[in-house]
């Protein structure tokens, strides 16, 4: 499958992104190897500083409000008149026509499992409650096609490992293709993007090389989309919250394998599963296994 219609995709050779770095191997001999570069970006809401995240810094305007709107900060109706971004300062600023003040609500965050930067407030569960999830199809024969695109596409999470990526589909193609340190940035980069140029996210599938936790699913749903798709594996409470919130949630998705356990009345078998190859080693990260 050609990946001309990516919108959006990885540049591994971007030199801001990744250092050689010399050592040695476990028989002493001298090795290098691409590391990812990690920069320290504040996200303003107007004049307050809300958080300092670990992040590659590819897209802090997306970044920046994908955070806002995935911690329920910035609202989906917003007018948002401005996002600037320094980069001598690595500050990005959004602006909004809307007065906010929210001391009180980073007083009472929470830090969560997984990638250092990701929090979630306790009024995130009740926004869940608000969102009503299409019953949009998903076929087997587009997921083993996504799956297989993305896994063989270029990015940094095969050059150099020690990062996350996430991608936004539609049906058997992806269309935006973001990667970060952090999963719930690459997560927020996505979000940003659909709000700024106003994609519907209704018949759209996300796809994340992270594993399936309680905010992962908290962030798809809130985005609206009713698909989520993991080569990794499950929380118990991220299973649950899918379940309540009716997410199909997929996961251990590499080659001709996948388990759903939510929403599995959305997918429709129509690829014969002898017809699709098994995973590639060779297009598998160059970190350990275990990363994921």
């Amino acid at each position: 499958m050609s990946s001309d219609h990516y919108i959006i995709k990885p540049n591994p050779h971007d030199p801001r992104l990744t250092e050689r770095v010399s050592g040695i191997d476990q028989t002493g001999a001298h090795v290098e190897a691409s590391v990812t570069v990690e920069r320290a970006l504040t996200i303003y809401l107007n004049s307050q500083e809300i958080v300092t995240a670990m992040t590659i810094n590819d897209y802090p305007e997306f970044l920046a409000l994908g955070f806002l709107l995935n911690q329920n900060m910035l609202m989906p109706d917003d007018v948002v008149t401005g996002v600037d971004y320094d980069d001598d300062l690595s500050v990005a600023v959004v602006r909004t026509e809307r007065q906010t003040d929210y001391e009180e609500k980073m007083r009472k965050r929470t830090q969560t499992s997984g990638c250092a930067q990701g929090t979630t407030f306790g009024d995130l569960m009740e926004a869940l409650e608000d969102v009503k999830l299409p019953d949009t199809e998903l076929r087997t024969s587009w997921l083993y096609a996504l799956t297989h695109e993305i896994n063989t596409t270029p990015s940094l999470y095969l050059e150099a490992g020690a990062i996350h990526g996430c991608v936004l589909a539609k049906e058997d193609k992806s269309l935006v293709y973001m990667e970060d340190v952090g999963r719930h940035n690459a997560v927020d980069k996505i979000a940003g993007w659909m709000f700024q140029n106003k994609v519907p996210a209704h018949d759209k599938i996300f796809y994340t090389t992270g594993r399936l936790t309680s905010e992962m699913v908290i962030k798809t749903v809130r985005m609206g989309i009713p698909i989520l798709v993991s080569r990794s594996g499950f929380t118990a409470w991220g299973v649950e919250l899918a379940r309540k919130a009716n997410l199909t949630l997929i996961g251990r998705a590499r080659g001709k394998r996948f388990m759903a356990l939510a929403g599995e009345k959305r997918i429709v078998f129509d690829q014969d599963v002898e017809n699709v190859q098994e995973e590639s080693g060779r297009f598998r990260r160059k970190a350990a296994m275990h990363d994921e």
